[in-house]
């Protein structure tokens, strides 16, 4: 009888202890949010990594000769990235003097830290033009050996649809959909503004049921950051990712 008790209690303390599990802190855009960085640059992925972030999001584009490219925005300084090509793109600067980025250079970058990476597949306009780049982006993280530390996420449901076609890695959609809709179209977890968390409190317990994850963004005020711990989201994407890790402690 004796051993049954401790067996039981055992496998509560495992299960609270699970269920209780912290929130992995996602850098968004990387740690850009200080001096001498920028936002998607190599410097705020290089940041990220050196505070020991769990992850970084950053966002990807196809310029029109078929370059992958890091940006958040459709345009930089008044090109629009998917209608110009790589030549004129890659050589516009970022706000702490660096080069534009492509993919193939932050992966190489990535491929030297330890950090996990969340990869954003921006929606594109040509929607042919975005399917060869959600193949091209699959086909380069394969090959930098970093499909084990890449997840994806976008707000695109042809990108969506076709990562869930063509990959076994994570992916979380964008859009605010109800939690068995995102488990029936082959969504791995949402990953959605808390806002919509907020409208929808009993979203993340059903998402848990479903056993899909829960990222939050973008979560930078110590109300909401407090918010999100208390309401069990799996992963906070914050561009305050040290005072996210100072909660958590």
């Amino acid at each position: 009888m004796k051993r049954k008790l401790v067996f039981i209690c055992l496998m509560g303390f495992l299960t609270t202890c699970i269920t209780n599990a912290q929130p992995k802190v996602v850098a968004h855009r990387g740690y850009w949010d200080i001096e001498g960085s920028a936002q998607n640059s190599i410097r705020a992925l290089v940041k990220a990594d050196s505070i020991q972030c769990d992850a970084c999001e950053f966002d990807v584009w196809l310029t029109a000769d078929k370059k992958l490219v890091v940006n958040h925005d459709n345009t930089i300084n008044g090109y629009e990235i998917e209608t110009t090509s790589s030549d004129t793109i890659l050589n516009q600067k970022l706000k702490n003097g660096e080069l534009l980025p492509s993919l193939e250079q932050f992966l190489e970058v990535a491929k030297l830290l330890t950090i996990d990476l969340v990869l954003e597949i921006k929606p594109h306009k040509n929607r042919a033009h975005e399917t060869e780049a959600v193949k091209m982006i699959l086909d380069m993280v394969k090959e930098k050996g970093l499909e084990k530390r890449t997840s994806y996420i976008t707000f695109s449901r042809n990108a969506f649809d076709e990562l869930v076609k063509q990959t076994q890695r994570p992916i979380l959609y964008l859009n605010g959909v109800a939690p068995d809709v995102l488990k029936n179209i082959g969504g791995t977890g949402a990953d959605y503004h808390i806002d919509v968390f907020k409208k929808n409190p009993g979203w993340i317990k059903q998402l848990h049921d479903l056993g899909l994850e829960v990222n939050i963004w973008t979560v930078s005020d110590p109300e909401e950051i407090q918010w999100c711990i208390d309401n069990g989201a799996d992963y906070i994407t914050t561009n305050n990712p040290e005072l996210v890790q100072k909660m958590l402690k």
